[in-house]
């Protein structure tokens, strides 16, 4: 009886143990610190932002290879992804005319995370002011690549870099120095 209960016991412990998961780590595409950039101009609001809906989720999402894709499950975002793109834009985004209402959509194309290759963010974005006359100040698109190491640490540092990018471009494109559309370096 004895040696039935030990056996019983030892299953259930190992069944325990096989069940048991790794834990899932957090990450954020606002970096801990902000570098460059001064609070002391009015934000730019995001009036729509849409992100592919294969990446859009809390998970992070890889690509392997050409064709294939991998979510993984105990690397996620600290929000859905495009509440995480979202919140880090608007921490970085400049207008330095608080008086010229700025508008800002963005469509973002891809967002592809390549563990050991690179991070990369393709977007359609347009700034319009909204103040009565709706005048469109740029309709762009800019595509950043920023090279990863293996690490997912190494691979959201790369997609904030990108980010801080793009938030530079919009900054620069609301600042209104220039015709047209800034333009990207698409590696750097």
């Amino acid at each position: 009886m004895a040696f039935s209960l030990k056996i019983t016991l030892f299953a259930a412990l190992s069944l325990l143990a096989a069940c048991r998961s790794d834990p899932i780590q957090f990450h954020t595409l606002t970096p801990a610190q902000l570098t460059g950039t001064s609070r002391n101009g009015a934000q730019i609001e995001i009036e729509l932002l849409s992100v592919p809906p294969q990446v859009d989720r809390p998970q992070i999402v890889v690509r392997q290879g050409n064709t294939g894709m991998a979510i993984l499950e105990t690397d996620w975002w600290g929000a859905s992804l495009v509440d995480e793109l979202r919140s880090a834009l608007l921490d970085q985004m400049i207008n330095n005319n608080p008086q010229r209402r700025l508008l800002v959509r963005l469509e973002v194309q891809r967002f592809d995370s390549i563990p050991g290759q690179y991070g990369l963010l393709d977007v359609r974005w347009r700034l319009r002011s909204s103040n009565g006359h709706e005048d469109v100040i740029g309709n762009c698109r800019s595509t950043l690549q920023t090279p990863s190491g293996p690490s997912i640490e190494e691979l959201v540092a790369a997609q904030q870099n990108n980010v801080r990018r793009l938030a530079a471009l919009i900054s620069q494109a609301a600042a209104g120095t220039q015709k047209g559309c800034p333009s990207a370096n698409a590696n750097q």
